[in-house]
């Protein structure tokens, strides 16, 4: 086995590389990147990055929710993030007498702030290497499961003891394929309130259609403001709490910018994939983005089409659909993005690179002499288990709303808490309020056809198969769902209110629904994943021995890990690309193209009548750039993935030029492989931003707290 313990987790660089924009870097060290940043335009220090001691730009950075990023930019709190991230949380607040989806959302004093349940932000407070700590006592242990169980041991102590007499939270997290760990400190928030969102025809302008692609011109933020206790500290929602004072704050540049200018990406980025082996690339390409986009196809059709008919529908499942949408797109760019650079190829040189260095010595050959040809072997075996896990993620675990009941009941049943009939009928209440007989049958129907079609027969469940010997499978599949109760809220309700707990489980258990889903669990879990998890957890070792003779092997070169929803940098310059032969973009956008882009036909290119009347006036106050246009978007060569979301894109001297939203769909291969000649991030300028809150919703009470920098 390889020796996990690597000489002070990176090694120093003695020749920056060409394509050193590449890479997410940890806060904490980014006095090894420091030389590099300066030269391309940086003003900081590395402590005004990140510090323990003092106030440092990462207090202004927060986790928000499960998967976005955002930023305070006032000593009161408020906290930008995209309008995508704060989508579900508007959505909630929607409805046909409320419409905020459509028509925006401006609370126009802070009593006027909507709370969201459910909803969190977490600040970074600390965070340190703990790699010998973690790994203490792991040498004399021979099999994988007892060092695994060791490591959770030591965690679970570290964790405790870090956060003990604290209100703080902690967590212990790997790092390059579980050659290193850190100790993540963190203060988490709960109260969080809605102050200001967009419509959706600005903040999700150009909608699916524009999503992953430049030129762009959306307007994609929504506003937050993080509340506390009369202390300060992470209170639940209450009346009486008050706006949080943060350490420090984001200003915002209201100059704007230059191609060339250096910037930076402060964030949580969510999960990248660098050191992926040749043959894993190769299986993304051929097998696992195709399956999964042949299915959001089938999800994406049936979910537009019903929300095209009907208003109501739209609102219900706006944030389904574009939660869908959003991979969707990005796998398609993705798969043709590692085709167009010959991403398999490129892999396949560095491996014959890599077994020279190993062939070059004896000890070498002794530690990864097998790792390739063991990797050749375990993805061959993974690949159709691999394939059924896909169908049943996208089909079965994320393919219906009515599988959501089942879940709960099948929890519910599975565990010894009484029956609360108030929380029960909350859980229904919640849950009915966005879901539609209609679309979800359909998606029932199609999704099962497809899952019987594709697969092998040998994987689809019994209970499934003997519908399709029959002459018209359809409408026996109809009639299972249609005669559910799973799907009817007020059987649900009346059988909660008037049954006991066994009862309730009892009546629950016979319903045809519940056990053909009760059947496809059965088979995926008995047949499927115990081998899945088996050569899983083979390859989980291999990657980690692979990715510590790679650093081994890649002594002079600073090397970042794969993103992991750590607090990251990642930094560039402002600047376009060329998609493909014959065509150049330049690095921004201005409000001119939306209006070129106005088409009230389409939904996604129905421009506000209030803009259209800004632009007409030219009332762009002080907004405009040099050449009289109010600025919309940008792109630099930021290495960003999903997580980045919402975070602050920075100028060289710490102030806010814009808000990271999404990346070129050109270069959505880059969680993969970084391609500096095409991979983009795409932002929001700031000074749109100012312009929407102030021109357009006349809520310029708000920037009255922000700080704007000439």
């Amino acid at each position: 086995m390889t020796a996990r313990l690597l000489p002070f987790l990176l090694i120093f660089i003695l020749h920056f590389s060409a394509n050193a924009r590449e890479g997410m870097w940890l806060p904490m060290l980014l006095d090894r990147n420091l030389e590099e940043m300066q030269e391309m335009g940086f003003q900081l220090t590395s402590e005004d990055m990140y510090s323990v001691n003092h106030a440092s730009l990462k207090d202004a950075i927060v986790l928000f929710g499960s998967g976005c990023t955002g930023e305070v930019i006032s000593p009161d709190g408020l906290l930008i993030t995209n309008h995508h991230c704060g989508y579900s949380s508007i959505q909630k607040h929607s409805s046909m007498e409320h419409d905020y989806l459509t028509n925006g959302f401006w609370a126009m004093n802070r009593n006027e702030e909507l709370p969201n349940e459910g909803l969190a932000v977490s600040f970074l407070v600390e965070m340190k290497e703990v790699t010998n700590e973690i790994l203490a006592g792991t040498d004399s242990l021979i099999t994988d499961t007892a060092r695994e169980e060791k490591i959770r041991e030591n965690s679970a102590i570290m964790v405790d003891e870090a956060v003990d007499g604290t209100h703080y939270k902690a967590s212990i997290k790997s790092f390059f394929s579980q050659n290193q760990y850190f100790l993540i400190i963190t203060e988490k928030f709960t109260d969080v309130r809605l102050v200001g969102a967009p419509p959706s025809s600005i903040g999700n302008f150009g909608g699916d259609t524009d999503n992953w692609m430049w030129p762009r011109h959306t307007g994609d933020f929504s506003m937050f403001r993080i509340y506390a206790d009369s202390s300060n500290r992470p209170s639940d929602y209450s009346p009486n709490n008050i706006p949080y004072h943060p350490k420090t704050f984001l200003p915002i540049n209201t100059s704007g910018f230059q191609e060339g200018d250096f910037t930076m990406v402060y964030g949580f980025p969510a999960s990248t994939q660098q050191n992926l082996y040749s043959e894993a690339v190769k299986q993304i390409i051929d097998q696992r983005d195709p399956d999964r986009i042949a299915i959001r196809d089938i999800k994406m059709e049936i979910m537009n089409r019903a929300m095209n008919a009907d208003a109501a529908t739209r609102i219900k499942y706006a944030s389904k659909e574009k939660s869908v949408g959003n991979a969707w797109k990005k796998w398609q760019g993705e798969m043709k993005g590692l085709q167009r650079i010959n991403a398999v190829e490129l892999k396949i040189d560095r491996e014959k690179t890599f077994t020279d260095w190993v062939n070059a010595e004896e000890t070498r050959k002794y530690k990864y002499g097998q790792l390739l040809s063991n990797y050749d072997q375990l993805y061959n075996e993974l690949a159709p288990f691999q394939k059924v896990k896909d169908y049943y993620d996208e089909i079965i675990l994320r393919g219906t709303d009515v599988y959501s009941v089942y879940r709960h009941f099948n929890a519910f049943q599975n565990n010894n808490e009484k029956l609360d009939k108030q929380i029960e009928e909350k859980f229904l209440q919640k849950h009915f309020k966005d879901y539609d007989t209609n679309v979800d049958e359909t998606l029932f129907i199609g999704l099962l056809d497809k899952y019987h079609k594709d697969l092998d027969q040998k994987f689809v469940p019994l209970s499934l198969s003997k519908h399709y010997t029959k002459r018209d499978p359809h409408s026996t599949l109809r009639k299972i769902y249609a005669n559910s109760i799973l799907t009817n809220q007020d059987k649900l309700n009346q059988l909660i209110k008037t049954k006991s707990r066994a009862q309730v489980i009892n009546k629950i258990k016979k319903d045809q629904l519940y056990r053909l889903f009760e059947a496809f669990n059965e088979s995926y879990y008995a047949e499927i994943i115990p081998e899945y998890n088996r050569i899983s957890k083979i390859l989980k070792q291999l990657q980690t021995d692979y990715v510590a003779a790679l650093m081994d092997m890649n002594q002079q070169q600073l090397l970042f890990p794969d993103a992991n929803q750590t607090l990251r940098v990642s930094y560039g310059k402002v600047e376009g690309y060329v998609p493909a032969d014959g065509i150049e973009y330049k690095y921004y956008t201005t409000i001119d193209g939306i209006i070129e882009k106005d088409n009230p036909e389409i939904y996604d290119y129905d421009v506000p009548d209030r803009l259209k009347e800004l632009y007409a006036q030219k009332d762009f106050g002080s907004y405009a750039n040099a050449s009289g246009q109010v600025p919309v978007c940008f792109t630099a060569s930021n290495h960003t993935t999903g997580g980045n979301s919402g975070s602050p894109v920075l100028d060289k001297n710490g102030y806010l030029i814009g808000i990271n939203f999404d990346r070129c769909w050109e270069g959505t291969m880059s969680d993969v492989m970084f391609d500096p000649e095409k991979c983009r991030n795409i932002s929001l300028d700031m000074r749109y931003m100012l312009f929407i809150i102030d021109k357009f919703a006349g809520a310029s009470y708000l920037l009255d707290e922000m700080k704007l920098v000439k």
